[in-house]
């Protein structure tokens, strides 16, 4: 077996890379290791806490016990199935606000200011506003990436935006438009009532091409003769064997097990890989650290009227919506629920958000358990940019393991400030007009937990990860000891190689990484095709006119 391209991994970037490689006429051959997205556990929105769930679809990571969050060992869902983390995610779409490329540019990410991403992300995206305003021109009219906004019929979403409003917050039409900033609708990557996912968007029509193959397999190793990439040893039903790539190979994996493969095939620590029998192809004291992650709360307020989705969450009623969904693809099922969302700044002094909501109009937490008090509603809220870095390093040189991964949260004095922010300023926008006729009482963190020591306490027993892992092999100048890529996505030290997918995010976006990681794949294709990058886009964004002197 050999194409011109092997990919590792369909997942979000690795669909995108397929679908734009094979459409420029070379031969692409896909590899993963997970099945089929098939059925409705994936395909229905309103499902999304089943698939993570599942080991059928799921890697089953969990991270070591984490020591500044009492030893718990947090869950990592990452995909295994055909379409990546995009099949089993919350299907919410942000691009990340303008300043998180512009930074990576100065980190040495040359070529991936805002200015040169803003191209990609119109080229992937076809978006719908379903009515509800939005900045046409910042948008994508024609992409394979339908992006859409849910009904919002329950009125707990406006509530949410007219509270924040109160509370002395602008309102934005569009978070992915010119001004992330405020409170607004929430887009989803659903079409027509399906999870639209990297698979759905890039990776099916792809494969109705000649020239583009998926090969089910787990890869072992990349193959490296005389320091260039040849091929991909896998176990393919048991079986080991290489796929050559004629060209090159390109990792797109998850910040996950694409260091964990860079490692395997003699890249990476010297030491480490020393430690585990590994030889050396290239030493790169980079490959698997700089993890970051967003954290985030469940902050929930007991409903005082039965408005809330807990009135759908019995066996009757979940058969009663798939049964319409199966039938009509219409429905509650038809949707995420995540239908409004704001982005502010912390304080004074922050230039651009640093605070992210998703609004859910029921009391639930990502593993489907409610909570038990019925009728409730949360809004899920942390930092954005936290400075507590991990790693992920291997456990053993044998593939089938599972490698270790150490997020090391709330490692840095900062993270609890800003935590606390968090819970106070949701305190305040849960206690204004606009809720006061939905509000019954604060489920938790429980409104006798005031001072700094108790929300610290709670903190430590109830961030939970947002499942946004990124930064494990970053991207940056070629003389950066410390990164891993080059701006155009080479492996440092290795030839015929790439990696591309949220392992080369020097720092974190604004939001979530679904979005980022389908662009990362869209602008790698270009770099890898050497055709040229899309003309920049000098759009300037929308910065909050008194940001060093107001923080709303």
């Amino acid at each position: 077996m050999e194409a011109d391209y092997v990919i590792v991994g369909a997942g979000s970037a690795g669909c995108a890379m397929a679908y734009r490689l094979s459409e420029a006429g070379v031969s692409v051959l896909v590899i993963e290791h997970g099945g089929s997205d098939a059925g409705p556990f994936i395909q229905m929105p309103a499902a999304l806490s089943y698939p993570m769930n599942m080991g059928v679809y799921d890697w089953g990571y969990k991270s070591e016990p984490e020591p500044h969050l009492n030893g718990r060992k947090l869950v990592c869902p990452r995909g295994k199935v055909i379409g990546g983390s995009s099949s089993i995610n919350g299907m919410v779409y942000v691009r990340g606000h303008a300043r998180d490329y512009d930074h990576w540019a100065d980190a040495g990410a040359q070529g991936w200011g805002y200015a040169d991403v803003l191209p990609y992300f119109k080229r992937m995206e076809h978006w719908h506003s379903g009515g509800h305003g939005g900045d046409k021109a910042w948008r994508g009219k024609d992409g394979p990436l339908h992006v859409t906004r849910g009904p919002r019929r329950n009125p707990l979403f406006n509530a949410f935006v007219q509270a924040g409003k109160q509370a002395g917050y602008p309102l934005t039409g569009d978070y992915n438009g010119q001004q992330q900033e405020g409170f607004g609708p929430m887009e989803q990557t659903v079409w027509r009532g399906r999870r639209w996912s990297a698979a759905n968007a890039y990776l099916r029509p792809a494969l109705k091409r000649d020239n583009c193959t998926l090969t089910r397999a787990l890869a072992r190793r990349v193959v490296i003769k005389d320091g260039r990439a040849v091929g991909v040893e896998v176990d393919r039903g048991g079986q080991i064997e290489v796929i050559h790539a004629r060209r090159e190979v390109i990792l797109a994996a998850s910040s996950i097990n694409s260091p964990k493969l860079l490692m395997l095939s003699g890249i990476g620590p010297a030491a480490h890989l020393a430690e585990h029998g590994i030889n050396v192809v290239a030493d790169r004291a980079g490959v698997g650290q700089n993890l970051q992650d967003h954290l985030e709360l469940y902050i929930q307020m007991a409903a005082s009227q039965p408005v809330t989705l807990y009135r759908y969450w019995n066996l009757f009623s979940k058969a009663r919506i798939g049964a319409q969904w199966l039938f009509t693809k219409a429905g509650m099922g038809a949707s995420n629920q995540f239908e409004s969302a704001a982005f502010i700044r912390s304080c004074a002094g922050v230039e651009y958000p640093d605070i992210q909501y998703h609004f859910l109009p029921i009391a639930v937490r990502y593993d489907g358990k409610v909570a038990a008090e019925g009728h409730g509603f949360q809004a899920h809220v942390g930092p954005m940019r936290s400075t507590s870095r991990g790693a992920v390093t291997l456990a053993s040189n044998d593939p089938n393991v599972a490698p270790k991964i150490l997020f090391n949260y709330m490692s840095q004095q900062q993270d609890w400030q800003e935590f606390r922010n968090c819970i106070r300023l949701t305190r305040e926008i849960f206690a204004q007009e606009a809720f006061k006729p939905y509000v019954k009482h604060e489920i938790q963190p429980g409104a006798d937990l005031q001072t700094d020591d108790e929300l610290d306490g709670f903190i430590r027993e109830h961030a939970e990860s947002a499942f946004h892992p990124c930064g494990t092999a970053r991207m940056g100048a070629r003389d950066d000891a410390g990164a891993v890529v080059d701006p155009e996505c080479r492996v440092i030290g290795v030839d015929g190689l790439r990696l591309a997918d949220s392992s080369i995010f020097p720092r974190i976006t604004n939001g979530n990484l679904n979005a980022p990681s389908i662009m990362t794949g869209e602008k790698a294709a270009d770099h890898i095709l050497g055709r040229g990058m899309l003309p920049a886009v000098n759009d300037a964004p929308w910065l909050h006119p008194d940001w060093k002197t107001a923080q709303r």
